[in-house]
């Protein structure tokens, strides 16, 4: 519903735009008991964001998003993202630190808040535009930026804690190509982090054996009540035949 809210109410698409592109400073300064509203200090950052919604909502015949939806151009794009996706995470870990010294939790969440913030608050950027959506909370359906931030800030957690023996410039690069890389794969190709996902799940939770079970039973259910079903169809038609016959 963005494209019906910027053409209604401008000011919400607008604010909504804001959250998403700097949730994560938002939300680790509520973590952290900073002011929430400090990246309104950030004047290049703030006017850079707002060009940006400008030409994508408002530019004539949205030539400004054809060219962003073209293939070479949105991947460059999205490597760019995730280069600063590092460095936002590595910042939030040591952030973190510096109010919470080895406190292993608070730097990971704050870490995982600054990389992937836009994501997490998602239902409140909603909730602007009037969209009331609990299903597509993202801790409940996470998309690649979360799933990839929080693994971020659990390697730049450990490095922080020296519990990882990697320098932090050579961590960064690395999970930089990373990032670029499974990035650049999922736009092209499939999701690469989905047989990973897959062998964590059947190794510590089980989740795959437990769907089986639960669409075996409600296949069994359906079978069972189509047969009732065809069982009282076949008992309905039986007995219009016999009151046919006694009319007759």
């Amino acid at each position: 519903g963005a494209v019906e809210v910027s053409v209604r109410s401008p000011f919400a698409c607008w604010f909504s735009a804001m959250l998403y592109c700097f949730g994560g400073s938002v939300l680790s300064a509520l973590m952290l008991a900073e002011p929430p509203v400090a990246f309104l200090a950030k004047n290049t950052n703030i006017l850079l964001a707002s060009s940006v919604w400008y030409l994508v909502f408002y530019c004539p015949q949205d030539m400004f998003y054809r060219c962003c939806c073209f293939l070479p151009l949105r991947v460059v794009v999205a490597g760019m993202k995730e280069v600063t996706r590092t460095w936002k995470i590595a910042g939030g870990v040591a952030h973190a630190d510096s109010h919470f010294k080895d406190v292993w939790l608070v730097m990971i969440a704050v870490g995982w808040a600054r990389g992937a913030g836009g994501g997490l608050i998602s239902n409140f950027e909603q909730l602007v535009r009037g969209v009331w959506k609990p299903e597509t909370n993202e801790l409940l359906n996470m998309s690649y930026p979360v799933k990839i931030s929080l693994i971020g800030a659990v390697l730049f957690t450990l490095q922080h804690t020296q519990w990882l023996p990697i320098a932090r410039h050579n961590l960064m690069f690395l999970y930089t190509i990373f990032l670029v890389t499974s990035k650049v794969k999922m736009m092209l190709t499939d999701f690469p982090l989905t047989p990973f996902e897959a062998g964590l799940c059947r190794g510590f939770f089980g989740l795959q054996k437990t769907l089986s079970k639960a669409e075996g039973e409600s296949a069994t259910s359906s079978n069972g009540s189509s047969v009732c079903d065809r069982s009282a169809e076949q008992h309905h038609d039986g007995a219009r035949k016999r009151s046919a016959k006694k009319t007759e």
